[in-house]
């Protein structure tokens, strides 16, 4: 009787290893989403910046024996430039350059000075407001803002796509109105924030945004950026002349190293009539990730070629997360390998929302309750 009792206890022991150790699976899944992938692309990361360690040190190297061949019996220095690559080619305007305010706004003025200082310590977005108005009594009623100096070049509206970060927002608005402020460019903010229980859907948003922003004003460009995203590098031009762009090239997060050629997050770009192509972002994608890839397959489809900025002009700090992010969306995979088919169906017109609209010196809020049913797609 002993004997056979042994072997259930033996049984549940070992269901119960497997029951922790398939719990702990999923809370890899949905409760720490992302955590698996971002460590992935950190381990990737750090293998290219090995890489390009060795073959930097290589050129060296092989730079030192070059020029110590050349440098006997000759009288002809072998020029042999490793950074050529990275060296600006057009210089910035000097300082005290004028311009009339009749002109179009100079594409490389003199403020922008290219490195920022970045401030990561947490603060009120009333301080924040404080000091931009404080610094530019212009600035209008929903973060909108042009320059009286000069005549823009672009109407840029910025999409913000939001939920419980309100620690993020306002140290993003103290970096990146400024900065925008020296590159003379016309823009507007839009927050978009997600009410309700569903799962994240930034995709969403971005689209929510994209037609409310069109109400507003005839802007020539749209840029998507993320909350926790702050540029380090304010010659980072967030105007419509080369897009489709992506800004967001070098996270410290990630080592500051691009995580794959096809990357498309963080914060990207792209003109109206280019947005309104490609049938703005896929709504489909409930949760974290796959969006950014969705997006760029509809450009490649459409034709269009993404630019990023060169050299460490493309540099971001992530702010770091204090609490628990969003889900990650399983089924992204799925509707990748779909992305051609869906682009037809899945964007823009299928898009169906009721907004709650308010304004504040700095932006223009957008409040959404968002489900599937808002955006349905039929069998194709």
């Amino acid at each position: 009787m002993t004997r056979y009792l042994r072997f259930p206890r033996r049984s549940f022991l070992g269901l119960l290893f497997l029951f922790s150790l398939s719990t702990s699976a999923l809370y890899f899944i949905y409760s720490a989403p992302g955590i698996v992938n971002e460590y992935l692309f950190m381990v990737q990361a750090r293998g290219l910046q090995i890489r390009e360690n060795v073959r930097s040190i290589g050129v060296q190297v092989l730079e030192q024996m070059v020029r110590g061949a050349y440098s006997n019996n000759t009288d002809y220095a072998y020029d042999f430039n490793v950074s050529e690559l990275h060296i600006q080619t057009t210089t910035y305007l000097p300082e005290g350059y004028t311009y009339l305010p009749s002109q179009r706004c100079p594409l490389k003025l003199p403020s922008m000075k290219g490195r920022v200082d970045v401030n990561m310590s947490e603060v009120a977005l009333s301080e924040v407001e404080r000091t931009l108005l404080l610094e530019d009594p212009s600035l209008a009623l929903g973060g909108h803002w042009k320059p009286h100096d000069c005549m823009p070049r672009w109407k840029v509206a910025i999409l913000i796509p939001f939920r419980n970060r309100h620690e993020h927002l306002p140290i993003l608005l103290r970096h990146l109105v400024p900065a925008l402020q020296r590159q003379r460019l016309q823009f507007g903010f839009y927050v978009i924030e997600q009410a309700g229980t569903e799962a994240f859907n930034r995709a969403m948003l971005f689209n929510v945004g994209f037609r409310e922003a069109m109400k507003d004003l005839d802007w020539d460009c749209m840029v998507f950026h993320d909350v926790d995203h702050i540029l380090e590098n304010d010659r980072n031009y967030y105007g419509c002349g080369e897009m489709p762009r992506h800004f967001a090239v070098k996270l410290n997060k990630y080592s500051y190293m691009l995580p794959y050629g096809e990357f498309f997050g963080g914060v990207s770009g792209l003109t109206v009539e280019q947005f309104r192509k490609i049938n703005g972002f896929p709504n489909a994608f409930w949760g974290w990730g796959g969006e950014d890839d969705d997006l760029w397959n509809r450009v490649q489809f459409a034709g269009y070629t993404v630019s990023r900025p060169s050299g460490d002009v493309g540099r971001y700090m992530s702010i770091p997360h204090h609490h628990r992010g969003e889900a990650q969306f399983l089924g992204r995979y799925t509707l990748l390998r779909q992305s051609k088919k869906r682009q037809e169906v899945d964007g823009l017109n299928n898009l169906n929302y009721s907004p709650r609209i308010s304004r504040t010196a700095l932006y223009t809020n957008i409040t959404v309750h968002l489900t599937k049913e808002l955006a349905p797609v039929a069998d194709y």
